[in-house]
């Protein structure tokens, strides 16, 4: 019978973590050990080390609501260059509580291509997820006593911008009334977003040290005062006090693979709501330990890796991938050639040549930023081999690099040829980045072309209370900002029931919010959320744990 996830992650021998440093030259002076198999990295250990190394990034086509195995591919590739003789490092974000307790059930990677103590790491790992709650809840709570008290008369409910956030889903949170009670201050309505859409975990995401760090927590806009100015988190002093509560939480964290090579497992910002990639400090501390570094961005290229390239990668000491990976499955593609959901498993050829469109697109996005990609076709049970050939096919037709993976049944021996090509193509030499757009244009036109070069739609339409929005953000001065779009995963589109690649669509922009700690503004497109809700059948009611502490039900 088949292992499941758990079982063989629960089945590994893990080597002590001290040991997986000293694989990359890490002191034991430059780590802070969490138990055995856990470490943070301390900032000392990047100095005097250059950050030469290559970067691969690992992005998907439109994935099924079970994903398309980005993670576990990611981890499975970086396995395989260490068995070719490079050294790599995989960097990873952290898991939320609210998908594994959803939909996922764990996001540690799967089968034997897992970062591992995968229960661990799948729940409160180092408490870095918990520290961005209670330093967010923390601005919150400052907040309100600000406005309740009558130096803060220059402050109205209605002009409060900060919500409140929790690591879970629960749809119920998604509008709230705050304040009931004689002694509770002023009554007013608010939300909970989720801990992955904080704007606070993009800050930690995007600082490279507790300098930086405090300057973004005192940029973080909160509210508005009465005349329209911006109210920022400095302005009531609570910037030292947020940077308390994340100073440990800014170090990335150590762990290894299953076949104990290292990785670094950092922040979780979300890609669909947020930018969706692990931290800066965990790609730049990579890049100094090793000889190619694998990451990992959230969802497909229309999320995730175009918010890399045109977001993440500008920031100071980053540079943009040398290389990018495209994971896609047979699954994926028969979803995406029209096959109901229900059918996704039942092998369909025709269904696959017709979903190819979509995984076309998604190349095309990759090449128009001059990088080299190649795509994984990450196998399952059930993928016929006149399927997988005929993707071959067509993509060799088309001048596509191309590499069928099973990293699920074989870890890094599942990725020996994939290794070789990712290699080869991070090292080819390479021209200037084209990027979607140039930071000093106004932000209707950087969302104009992110809508036509990256989702293949029509224009974006601009809703009065959008065209608002932006009028302010650039009254406040915020002019030369990247863009951080808010849309459904589901779709290349903004309608989450267009599949393949849809044409003659428009994007319809309904909210635009200037992330001041951040330093971008986030665009919200039609039918999105910043709080999910659980399924009809959770995967927490499958968990469970026995007497002597062994967990079940992680998948």
């Amino acid at each position: 019978m088949k292992k499941t996830d758990i079982e063989i992650a629960l089945s590994q021998d893990l080597e002590p973590i001290t040991d997986i440093a000293e694989k990359v030259g890490l002191k034991k002076d430059e780590i802070i050990l969490y138990g055995d198999h856990i470490a943070k990295i301390k900032p000392s250990a990047r100095e005097g080390r250059e950050a030469g190394a290559r970067t691969v990034l690992v992005t998907a086509a439109t994935p099924t609501r079970a994903g398309e195995g980005k993670t576990t591919c990611s981890i499975g590739l970086s396995e395989a260059l260490n068995r070719i003789g490079k050294r790599s490092i995989v960097a990873l974000r952290e898991p939320s509580l609210g998908p594994v307790f959803g939909m996922k059930g764990g996001a540690a990677g799967g089968g034997f291509s897992q970062v591992l103590p995968m229960v661990e790491i799948n729940l409160h790992f180092t408490g870095d997820i918990h520290a961005v709650t209670s330093a967010h809840n923390l601005l919150a709570a400052l907040l309100d006593n600000e406005y309740s008290r009558p130096r803060g008369a220059f402050l109205l409910p209605k002009n409060v911008i900060w919500n409140r956030v929790i690591d879970m889903n629960d749809r119920a949170l998604r509008n709230i009334v705050l304040g009931l009670g004689k002694a509770a201050g002023q009554v007013r309505e608010g939300m909970f977003e989720i801990t992955a859409a904080s704007e606070i975990m993009a800050v930690l995401g995007l600082s490279r040290d507790l300098d930086t760090l405090k300057a973004r927590l005192g940029n973080l806009i909160v509210a508005k005062s009465s005349n329209g100015d911006p109210v920022r988190a400095r302005d009531i002093d609570a910037q030292g006090a947020m940077a308390i509560l994340l100073r440990n939480a800014l170090m990335p964290n150590l762990v290894q693979t299953i076949e104990g090579n290292p990785a670094i497992v950092h922040t979780g910002p979300f890609a669909n709501i947020a930018h969706g990639t692990t931290s800066i400090v965990a790609v730049d501390t990579a890049r100094r330990l090793s000889d190619i570094v694998i990451v990992e961005a959230g969802f497909g290229s229309d999320l995730g890796a175009e918010k890399y390239f045109n977001l993440v990668s500008r920031r100071p000491g980053m540079v943009p991938p040398d290389a990018v990976v495209i994971v896609a499955t047979i699954r994926g593609l028969r979803l995406q050639g029209g096959v109901s959901p229900k059918d996704v498993d039942d092998p369909n050829v025709k269904a696959v040549v017709v979903g190819m469109d979509n995984l076309r697109k998604h190349v095309e996005n990759m090449k128009s930023f001059n990088r080299p990609v190649i795509v994984a076709v990450n196998q399952y049970e059930g993928d016929t081999d006149e399927e997988v050939e005929k993707v071959v096919e067509l993509l060799e037709e088309e001048d596509t690099a191309v590499s069928v993976c099973d990293v699920w049944g074989k870890g890094g021996g599942g990725a020996l040829e994939l290794a070789e090509k990712v290699w080869d193509a991070a090292n080819e030499p390479h021209g200037d980045i084209k990027y979607v757009y140039d930071l000093d244009e106004p932000l209707e036109a950087k969302i104009d072309k992110i809508v036509k070069r990256i989702y293949g739609g029509d224009r974006a339409i601009f809703l009065r209370s959008a065209k608002r929005d932006m009028d302010q953000i650039r009254d406040w001065g915020y002019t030369d900002v990247p863009v951080c779009m808010a849309k459904t995963q589901s779709s290349l589109s903004d309608n989450p029931r267009l599949r393949n690649r849809p044409t003659g669509f428009s994007v319809e922009i309904r909210n635009v919010k200037m992330c001041g700690g951040a330093g971008f503004a986030v665009v919200y497109t039609s039918e999105i959320m910043t709080m999910p809700g659980l399924p009809s059948i959770p995967a927490a009611v499958g968990m469970d744990i026995d007497n002597e502490g062994v967990v079940s039900g992680l998948f």
